[in-house]
């Protein structure tokens, strides 16, 4: 099972939308995945129909039962969406008390893992689209994933929220530790202007082994698809958005498998 955590340290630029359409194009491939709602906002779980006030089953059990001295039980959270092959472990407002409930309590780091260890045989992937502040649910997602996916809008503000999602990086890094590979996908890039095409230039001068090659355009049918409840992919399979996601994993899924060298020594 391999689990992708989309993070940014700054709201508003494109993190859900990654994590929803990068999973139901994996969904659409046929693989078994998984979207972890940890934003205490539940975004992603609203977009997908689940109301983050009225839930009784969410990501908070995981650390209710680890507060309590409990077993993990994933069976309740893990819902079925509208997507084929595509489920959600859903957030719930509750989450927004978990730092101070649990900030000094051993082992609420590692909560996530424990959960998700126990769906590893009923998954392929796993997205987990990450709050936008360091705190207890941002450390478990980022000790839980394989591979950090950090979208970037393509203007400045947004590059310097990047420059404190790294900073955050090397901060929670321990020492000796190998560092996540990380992917930086520029969003929201709109060619005609200057203000984007300087960004996306200034991303790639400054981070030059992260920044993905390609990048995002601003694509209006993305809130089509929130108000749908759907992902865009699913609605407008042909849409600009979904093509430009459909290169990212593409590049992704490339990253992961093995050069066919390696392979052929391998077999």
């Amino acid at each position: 099972m391999k689990i992708w955590a989309v993070a940014n340290q700054k709201g508003g630029v494109g993190k859900t939308t990654t994590a929803i359409t990068v999973a139901s194009l994996l969904a659409k491939k046929g693989e078994k995945t998984l979207l972890v709602d940890m934003d205490p906002h539940g975004s992603l779980s609203t977009w997908l129909g689940f109301d983050p006030d009225e839930l009784t089953d969410s990501i908070y059990n995981f650390f209710q039962a680890v507060s309590n001295n409990t077993p993990i039980d994933p069976g309740p959270v893990v819902r079925d969406t509208p997507v084929a092959n595509l489920s959600l472990m859903p957030a719930s407002t509750a989450l927004a008390t978990l730092d101070r409930q649990l900030a000094i309590r051993k082992g609420t780091g590692l909560v996530m893992v424990k959960a998700l260890r126990e769906v590893r045989e009923r998954f392929d992937f796993v997205l987990i689209d990450c709050p936008p502040v360091l705190g207890i649910l941002m450390i478990n997602a980022l000790a839980a994933c394989q591979k950090l996916l950090l979208p970037v809008q393509t203007e400045f503000l947004a590059q310097k929220g990047l420059e404190r999602m790294v900073k955050t990086l090397n901060m929670v890094q321990r020492s000796g530790q190998q560092p996540l590979p990380r992917i930086i996908i520029p969003t929201m890039y709109d060619r005609r202007t200057r203000a984007s095409n300087e960004a996306w230039k200034a991303l790639r001068e400054e981070y030059p082994e992260d920044v993905w090659d390609s990048a995002i355009p601003v694509d209006t049918r993305f809130r089509d698809a929130s108000k749908a409840g759907l992902p865009l992919s699913v609605l407008y399979p042909k849409a600009r958005g979904v093509i430009a996601y459909e290169k990212l994993l593409n590049d992704l899924l490339a990253q992961e498998e093995p050069p066919v060298e390696m392979q052929a020594m391998a077999s």
